[in-house]
């Protein structure tokens, strides 16, 4: 075959491929969705309060004129000065020149897709290192759930985006003693992640030296506070468990209160200390409780209760609790996937907007005590 015929073929080739790409996504039907999702995250990213305040006060077609414009506007101030300076003259020469300068106008486009092109390049580098980031955070968090002598665990984390703010770990003190954490970071991505990956570190340094769960956290808020950033901080849920004891001891620095699944319903536990990095006086109360056999604990982070449906609507504390009423008996890997398919069915095509952390702790009865599970922890990631 000519060298002529094989660079013909290649073309074809691409070019056929890349018309069976476009059609198949048109066939999937997912085109809709993912163009209104797509409009409703631009509108929320580049729109601030002021902008989408003086929008909610005109009528809906001066509205979507000016929705452009404010999207285009500052869309075009968040570029670089060099291809801010690029794209004005692109746009002013693709259209503004006149029908017949045919050369003219495709300049023009060739300078918005340099643009386009170089922001592309940014956005995939910086991709690929929150790959490797995320590569590095999954090295060190437990890639399964804990085995205890008399209790099944059940431990599930799924970031929203590339690297997670949620902290999940374990950690065995000794060997009829388990220590189960679950936080959650303020803010998302990166900054997020280095902070769950700082506080995993330092609640495993001290941990040997502080054996009493109050002392434990009342450090951790200390060294946060010397070494965090202002803004930073953490709420956390930090328990103990013990072999062949029905008695958990728990210390919550101001996240959602655990939920304690019984025979007669469900009670939810005490909210107790501010979060982690807030103040330097912080006390963290232990709360001690029993579990009798059969019972649950759920612990989850706002990922859960504040999965969001493309409405807006939130699936809400409320929702979490009703489904909680009536599940005394399951056991924890069941309960922890019956959660999680109730909050997907809730949100339905809206993408994953916060980190998704649970762990579901049950009490073995003493029939079920050979039973040990090892499912692991993110199975359904």
């Amino acid at each position: 075959m000519s060298e002529d015929k094989k660079q013909f073929k290649q073309t074809y080739d691409n070019a056929s491929r890349f018309t069976r790409s476009v059609f198949d996504n048109i066939k999937g039907g997912e085109l809709p969705t993912e163009l209104r999702r797509d409009i409703s995250e631009s509108y929320q990213f580049y729109l601030d309060d002021a902008d989408r305040n003086n929008l909610s006060e005109m009528n809906k077609v001066k509205r979507t004129l000016f929705s452009v414009w404010y999207i285009a506007r500052n869309l075009f101030f968040k570029l670089t000065p060099v291809r801010r300076i690029i794209v004005l003259i692109g746009t002013v020469v693709a259209f503004g020149g006149m029908p017949d300068q045919t050369d003219e106008v495709l300049f023009g486009f060739i300078l918005l897709f340099f643009v386009l092109g170089l922001e592309l390049k940014d956005k995939l580098n910086a991709h690929g290192e929150l790959e490797s980031g995320r590569s590095v955070q999954l090295a060190i968090m437990p890639d399964s759930s804990p085995k205890l002598e008399g209790w099944q665990i059940w431990m599930y984390s799924n970031p929203a985006l590339e690297v997670g703010g949620d902290l999940i770990d374990h950690m065995s003190i000794s060997e009829n003693s388990l220590s189960l954490t679950l936080g959650d970071i303020a803010g998302k991505g990166l900054p997020a992640a280095l902070m769950a990956v700082k506080i995993q570190a330092t609640l495993r340094a001290i941990a040997p030296d502080y054996l009493e769960l109050s002392d434990r956290a009342k450090r951790l808020n200390t060294i946060l506070m010397r070494d965090g950033l202002r803004s930073s901080f953490a709420s956390m849920i930090h328990l103990r468990l013990e072999s062949e004891s029905p008695e958990v001891g728990l210390v919550n620095a101001g996240h959602h209160p655990p939920i304690l699944v019984h025979e007669d319903g469900i009670r939810e536990l005490k909210k107790g200390g501010p979060a982690i990095g807030l103040t330097q006086t912080a006390q963290y109360p232990l709360e001690l409780f029993t579990m009798e056999e059969g019972d649950l604990l759920v612990l989850y982070s706002d990922g859960i209760t504040e999965a969001r449906h493309d409405t807006g609507t939130f699936y809400s504390e409320d929702r979490l609790r009703e489904l909680l009423q009536h599940t005394h008996g399951m056991d924890a890997v069941s309960l922890g996937h019956r959660i999680l398919n109730s909050v997907e069915d809730f949100v339905r095509n809206a993408r994953q907007s916060d980190d998704v952390s649970i762990i579901v702790i049950r009490r073995l009865p003493a029939s079920e005590r050979s039973f040990s599970d090892t499912t692991p922890m993110r199975e359904s990631s």
